[in-house]
């Protein structure tokens, strides 16, 4: 399946959701949106972002404060 992957580390709330809800548009459905972020609220951000669309949450890690969340697109 498709990974794309967005690489907003540096950026702070809520301009890494509002990327990965744009780049979210060139994801084909049933692909999967890699996002790499530093800001600690993303966690929180990227969890209602799961909820308010038809994404599912594979994975939400964190390592040397780089979170990495892998957003799978409906479809």
């Amino acid at each position: 399946m498709s990974v794309t992957t967005l690489d907003v580390k540096g950026l702070n709330c809520p301009l890494p959701v509002l990327r990965a809800r744009k780049a979210m548009g060139g994801v084909p459905a049933g692909g999967t949106l890699r996002v790499l972020a530093t800001d600690p609220g993303a966690v929180r951000d990227f969890e209602a972002f799961v909820r308010a669309t038809d994404a599912t949450m594979l994975s939400s890690t964190e390592a040397d404060g780089v979170f990495v969340f892998e957003i799978r697109k409906a479809g």
